[in-house]
Protein backbone atom coordinates (compact mmCIF):
# COMPACT_ATOMS: atom_id res chain seq x y z
CA UNK A 1 0.00 0.00 0.00
CA UNK A 2 2.08 2.91 1.10
CA UNK A 3 4.77 1.91 -2.48
CA UNK A 4 1.90 3.01 -4.32
CA UNK A 5 1.57 6.13 -2.69
CA UNK A 6 3.67 8.09 -4.37
CA UNK A 7 2.34 7.24 -7.91
CA UNK A 8 -1.42 7.46 -6.27
CA UNK A 9 -0.14 11.33 -5.07
CA UNK A 10 1.75 11.76 -8.38
CA UNK A 11 -1.72 11.11 -10.49
CA UNK A 12 -3.94 13.18 -8.16
CA UNK A 13 -1.70 16.45 -8.77
CA UNK A 14 -1.68 15.81 -12.74
CA UNK A 15 -5.09 15.36 -12.69
CA UNK A 16 -5.63 18.45 -10.09
CA UNK A 17 -3.07 20.85 -12.39
CA UNK A 18 -4.45 19.56 -15.59
CA UNK A 19 -8.19 20.19 -13.96
CA UNK A 20 -6.70 23.56 -13.42
CA UNK A 21 -5.46 24.35 -16.49
CA UNK A 22 -8.68 23.93 -18.59
CA UNK A 23 -10.81 25.67 -15.92
CA UNK A 24 -8.80 28.66 -15.97
CA UNK A 25 -9.64 31.92 -18.51
CA UNK A 26 -7.83 31.82 -21.09
CA UNK A 27 -7.23 35.24 -21.81
CA UNK A 28 -5.87 35.53 -17.88
CA UNK A 29 -3.28 32.40 -18.69
CA UNK A 30 0.44 33.53 -18.92
CA UNK A 31 3.50 32.72 -20.75
CA UNK A 32 1.87 30.41 -23.55
CA UNK A 33 -1.69 29.84 -24.89
CA UNK A 34 -3.97 26.90 -22.74
CA UNK A 35 -3.87 24.06 -25.04
CA UNK A 36 0.11 24.25 -24.85
CA UNK A 37 -0.06 24.55 -20.89
CA UNK A 38 -2.18 21.42 -21.03
CA UNK A 39 -0.04 19.70 -23.59
CA UNK A 40 2.93 20.58 -21.13
CA UNK A 41 1.30 19.04 -18.32
CA UNK A 42 0.22 16.24 -19.36
CA UNK A 43 3.41 15.00 -21.56
CA UNK A 44 6.33 16.53 -19.25
CA UNK A 45 4.24 15.82 -16.14
CA UNK A 46 6.29 16.99 -13.05
CA UNK A 47 8.13 19.75 -15.27
CA UNK A 48 4.34 20.54 -16.21
CA UNK A 49 3.08 20.94 -13.06
CA UNK A 50 5.85 23.25 -11.53
CA UNK A 51 5.98 25.17 -14.41
CA UNK A 52 2.12 25.83 -14.75
CA UNK A 53 1.98 26.77 -11.07
CA UNK A 54 4.95 29.55 -11.23
CA UNK A 55 4.83 30.83 -14.69
CA UNK A 56 1.47 29.92 -16.66
CA UNK A 57 -1.62 29.99 -14.14
CA UNK A 58 -3.60 33.55 -13.98
CA UNK A 59 -3.09 35.90 -10.60
CA UNK A 60 -5.74 36.86 -8.82
CA UNK A 61 -5.80 40.52 -8.93
CA UNK A 62 -9.65 41.11 -8.25
CA UNK A 63 -8.82 41.00 -4.73
CA UNK A 64 -6.27 44.14 -5.12
CA UNK A 65 -7.45 47.55 -4.40
CA UNK A 66 -7.15 49.95 -7.68
CA UNK A 67 -4.16 52.19 -6.56
CA UNK A 68 -5.14 55.22 -8.19
CA UNK A 69 -9.12 56.91 -8.35
CA UNK A 70 -8.69 56.77 -12.44
CA UNK A 71 -8.48 52.98 -11.73
CA UNK A 72 -11.47 52.25 -10.11
CA UNK A 73 -14.69 51.44 -12.74
CA UNK A 74 -16.77 52.07 -9.85
CA UNK A 75 -15.51 55.89 -9.23
CA UNK A 76 -15.41 56.61 -12.76
CA UNK A 77 -18.52 55.72 -12.94
CA UNK A 78 -20.19 58.31 -10.35
CA UNK A 79 -17.83 60.95 -11.87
Amino acid sequence: MTRGLPLLLFIACTIYTAVHVVQSDSERVRVLPKFLWLVIVLVVPIFGMVAWWIFGRPIDTGSLPPQAPDDDADFLRRL
